[in-house]
This record gives structure tokens, C-alpha cells and sequence, in this order.
């Protein structure tokens, strides 16, 4: 599995790297030097395979990502299917798709008491959106899970079939993480918006500042 995702990952650096590694390879064969060449030339996705293993960065059980959430993501997704703003754009349009914000939460958490989130940080998002914090984790308390479930079937009104954009930020793991858990969930039309918030400014889109959904923690207790 391991050795999938860092094939996606391959591609999706390979434009921003592709400068960088010419260079290098123009460094190596200056200096005549046969190891400089091959370090150079020698496949990425190994490279990054035996970096991701190293640091054990996946749940050995879930596949989930679990650690180093903010970097270069695969080109797919279990259980969902890559977008992009044209795409979001359309299911928006004819299938009236829902967006899912997992971006999360900067602060202290939610308060055990009320539910509230306690946040430090502003956070914008896309207009429309439902901000769900910290779902998109590796590793969920019980809590949590309750709250992405209930919350996921009160959006759509039970409806599994219902059409998901799941997104956060670019190259965030989190949203690919929320994907393969609203697909456990036995949600069957999930779509990953990989470029999230960025992207969509990227192209001017208005973000709007975002409200996060309070978790139920009397509901969450008795479950």
C-alpha cells in the first residue's frame, strides 16, 4: 500500500521537482562522480517509500495517515474519487453535492461540557461548506467518530448515495483520511478536493470565515 501512495505522491511533486532534479543530474555528471549520477537518477518512489516506512507515517490496521499531515499527497484515494475545481464546480451544480471542511481546528479542542470548539485561529473556508474539525485524523476518540457519523447522516438526510466533496487544504492528509472513513461509513459517492482552500483561492474564489459544527457530547456518551 505504502508503495501506491508514494507512486501518486511521484507524480504530484514530479512538476514542482522537476527543475530541481535536473540540476542536480547537471551537478553529478560536472563532477564525473558515478554515485552523484545515480543518487540523482534513482527512482523517487523508492526514495520515498523507504522514507514513509521509516517513519511509520500509516496505521498498520486502518491504512490511515498518522503523522506529518501537512505534505505531498498521493493522486488517489480508497473508497473516493480526485477533483478538481471544474469537477467540485459541476457535482456542485447537477448533483447537488455536499462539501465536507475537515480542516482542523487551531485551539484547544471542543469543551467537553457544551461541544463548543474552542478556537484560537480564524479559519475560512468555501461558501456552503460544513466544517467538521479534527475528523480527519489518523486516530479518532470514540467521540469524534460518533460526531462524523451523525453529523454525515443528518447532512444527508440518511442518504448514502448522497454526493461528498471532502476537502481541507492542499496537500493536507486529513481530507484523504475523511474520505476512506466516510466510505467505512458506507457512503458509495466520495470525491477528494486535494487542492482544498488553497486551491480554491489560487483562483480567486471567495472563501468565507467558517463555523465549526459543535459536537454533540450528550449524544457522543450515551452511544
Amino acid at each position: 500500500m505504502v508503495a501506491e501512495l508514494t507512486q501518486g505522491i511521484c507524480q504530484r511533486v514530479a512538476q514542482r521537482a522537476a527543475n530541481q532534479c535536473v540540476s542536480g543530474l547537471y551537478g553529478a555528471i560536472a563532477s564525473k562522480s558515478l554515485i552523484a549520477v545515480f543518487a540523482v537518477l534513482m527512482p523517487l518512489q523508492d526514495a520515498q517509500h523507504v522514507h514513509a516506512a521509516s517513519q511509520n507515517l500509516y496505521d498498520a490496521k486502518t491504512g490511515y495517515r498518522i503523522k506529518h499531515y501537512r505534505s505531498a499527497v498521493p493522486t488517489d484515494v480508497p473508497g473516493g474519487t480526485l477533483v478538481d475545481i471544474d469537477t467540485v464546480d459541476a457535482l456542485r451544480t447537477n448533483d447537488n453535492a455536499i462539501l465536507i471542511d475537515v480542516m482542523p481546528a487551531t485551539g484547544f479542542g471542543y469543551s467537553p461540557k457544551t461541544g463548543k470548539w474552542r478556537l484560537s485561529q480564524v479559519h475560512d473556508h468555501i461558501e456552503g461548506s460544513a466544517w467538521l474539525p479534527d475528523v480527519g485524523r489518523g486516530h479518532i476518540t470514540d467521540e469524534l467518530e460518533t460526531y462524523f457519523k451523525s453529523n454525515l447522516d443528518r447532512l444527508t438526510n440518511g442518504n448514502k448515495a448522497q454526493p461528498l466533496i471532502i476537502y481541507c487544504q492542499s496537500d493536507c492528509w486529513m481530507a484523504w483520511n475523511a474520505v476512506q472513513r466516510a466510505a467505512k461509513y458506507g457512503y458509495t459517492k466520495l470525491y477528494w478536493y486535494p487542492d482544498g482552500i488553497d486551491g480554491w483561492r489560487d483562483y480567486d474564489r471567495e472563501l468565507i470565515p467558517a463555523k465549526a459544527i459543535p459536537v454533540d457530547v450528550i449524544k457522543s456518551k450515551t452511544k
